[in-house]
């Protein structure tokens, strides 16, 4: 296991809290099941942690769909939001138009004639953002920011507080956790936090990252003190097989 960032201390002006709740962040699985089992195992040794928000892209790219969605259905702890793989996947399912094309529409029709049926209520349930209250402080959980209609925007290669900001003018969260890009994202602007852990379950290396957040008893005049964000990466043991997928990067 390994601290990618140490604990540190962030003001957001909002309100007092007088309570301590320990969250999990989880983005990006795409159907890795070892990296998925590694992460849980961790989180689930801290007991301080009451529940796990995972923010899209539960399948796709990796093989072991119906393996991540039976873990993740399993648990009462994790709420979800859905990524743009599910949703193409999906869409195929359901005999709809999707935005992938190529390769990317053959993987994802692969995808979805593998899918157990068991999973598609569920996965189809999911919504594209998710608002909650939390010790006082408006996080809002999606997997990538949206546009018109909760649709997708492109990714932005060159994120900055500006741009974030510029995106999230009419929002009143004050942190917005994300992932879809799979790079760490940790942009603090004067109006909001971004936070992204990257992506759990597509890497080059065996490493399945996941963010951990503790919101404190915090009184410092009107703000709230988010006490604790780490990212943790996690080392999983990694069976190498032959098969055909076609390569997706995001």
């Amino acid at each position: 296991m390994e601290r990618v960032e140490e604990d540190r201390q962030i003001l957001i002006g909002v309100g007092v809290s007088r309570m301590e709740t320990n969250l999990a962040i989880i983005t990006d699985i795409h159907g890795n099941s070892a990296a998925l089992k590694a992460v849980l195992e961790n989180i689930d040794k801290d007991k301080q942690i009451e529940h796990i928000y995972c923010l899209g892209d539960l399948i796709g790219i990796g093989h072991e769909t119906n393996e991540v969605l039976e873990i993740l259905f399993s648990r009462e702890n994790i709420s979800f939001v859905k990524g743009n793989h599910d949703e193409a996947i999906l869409r195929i399912i359901e005999g709809k138009k999707t935005s992938s094309v190529g390769e990317e529409k053959e993987h994802h029709q692969w995808i979805a004639f593998r899918l157990d049926k068991k999973f598609i209520p569920r996965l189809s349930s999911i919504a594209m953002k998710l608002e909650k209250v939390i010790n006082g402080i408006n996080f809002l959980f999606v997997h990538y920011h949206l546009g018109e209609k909760d649709r997708f925007l492109s990714i932005d290669y060159q994120p900055n507080t500006d741009k974030l900001d510029e995106i999230y003018k009419n929002s009143n969260a004050d942190v917005i956790c994300f992932g879809h890009h799979h790079i760490i994202h940790h942009f603090k602007s004067s109006k909001r936090l971004y936070l992204n852990p990257s992506s759990l379950g597509c890497n080059f290396k065996p490493f399945a990252p996941y963010l951990k957040l503790r919101i404190g008893i915090a009184v410092k005049g009107s703000f709230l003190l988010l006490k604790s964000l780490m990212i943790i990466r996690i080392f999983y043991f990694h069976i190498k097989i032959k098969m055909f997928l076609p390569v997706i990067l995001y």
